[in-house]
Order: structure tokens, then C-alpha cells, then sequence
């Protein structure tokens, strides 16, 4: 058998197993590490990076301050709620359930306190995972800021009007999928 065609079937094979974007990921891949050598693969792996903070979501952009810090789950109004439960937290983590409890916006008010280099900021970009068979939602803390909470440089992920992405939040849909 010739090299194209052991390198044609092994392609068959891959691309019959995975949707188009994970071929093509998973061919980058492969190219880079048999081009950088064993660094590039002890560097790309997920177990090494911390990828998987987030159920579907590989690790680029860390968490937003968050109660249950990393998983910062929110509601559809941008409030903490608790990541396994769902129900309503106050910014300690107990149990929302008086107005006397201090409950606030993850991004438009705990970023810009922690890190006053960020205001203003907006939830902005959005973008889904399938977790648990539910449609888990992926939500940009958006900012000016150049650096992100990671501390390296801000990218511009789904953010508008020349905004970066500075942290992430999620929340959790009841759509199946």
C-alpha cells in the first residue's frame, strides 16, 4: 500500500468520527506537533492548560469572580446563581432569598470592582455548548481593557464596538440537545 493511500484512509477514517471543525482542528493539530516536536504536544494538551473550567468550553478566557468561582453560572439578568441548582445566590453564595441580602450583577458590577481597569463593561458575546444534553451558554464579560483576566492579552472573541473579552460567565438553558 502506498503512503497516500494509508494517509487517504486514516483521513476517512478520522473525518468519519468527528464533525468538520474538529478534523480540521485535530489536523492543525497534528501538523503543529510534527512540526514543533514533543514541546508543542505537552503544550497543546487540555489536562495540561486547565482547559475544561467550563462543561464545553476549552480553556482560553478564565471565569468571572463568581461565588462559586470557577464556575460562574448566572441567570438571564446577569445575577449568580448556584452552578448545580440554579437556584438564586447572594455574593457569598448563600441562598437569595431577602432584599437585605447583597446580590449584584457578576459583570456590570463585580468586574469593574475587583478590576477597576475594566469599566465599563457589558455582557455582550454569546455562544452555546451542548452540557449534560442541555444547551449550556457561554457569555462574554466584555471590556476596553487590552488584558484579560487571565493577565495575558484580551481577544476579541464575540464583543462589539472595539470591546475584548476580559472573563466569561454561563448559564444554563432547559433546550435539549
Amino acid at each position: 500500500m502506498t503512503l497516500s493511500r494509508v494517509l487517504e484512509n486514516a483521513e476517512t477514517a478520522l473525518a468519519s468520527r468527528s464533525s468538520r471543525r474538529s478534523f480540521l482542528g485535530r489536523l492543525g493539530r497534528s501538523l503543529l506537533i510534527a512540526a514543533a516536536g514533543p514541546l508543542a504536544s505537552v503544550a497543546l494538551s487540555p489536562d495540561r492548560a486547565q482547559a475544561f473550567h467550563i462543561c464545553g468550553h476549552i480553556f482560553t478566557t478564565g471565569s468571572c469572580p463568581h461565588p462559586f468561582h470557577p464556575r460562574s453560572r448566572i441567570d438571564r439578568y446577569g445575577y449568580p446563581v448556584h452552578p448545580d441548582h440554579g437556584y438564586p445566590v447572594d455574593d457569598r453564595g448563600d441562598i437569595f432569598v431577602s432584599p437585605t441580602q447583597s446580590r449584584r450583577h457578576i459583570c456590570h458590577e463585580i468586574v469593574p470592582e475587583r478590576y477597576r481597569f475594566t469599566a465599563p463593561t457589558l455582557l455582550q458575546g454569546t455562544w452555546s455548548r451542548c452540557c449534560n444534553h442541555r444547551i449550556r451558554r457561554i457569555v462574554d464579560c466584555c471590556s476596553r481593557s487590552r488584558i484579560r483576566i487571565n493577565g495575558d492579552f484580551s481577544v476579541t472573541g464575540y464583543c462589539r464596538g472595539g470591546r475584548r473579552v476580559f472573563c466569561i460567565t454561563y448559564q444554563d438553558t432547559k433546550i435539549r440537545c
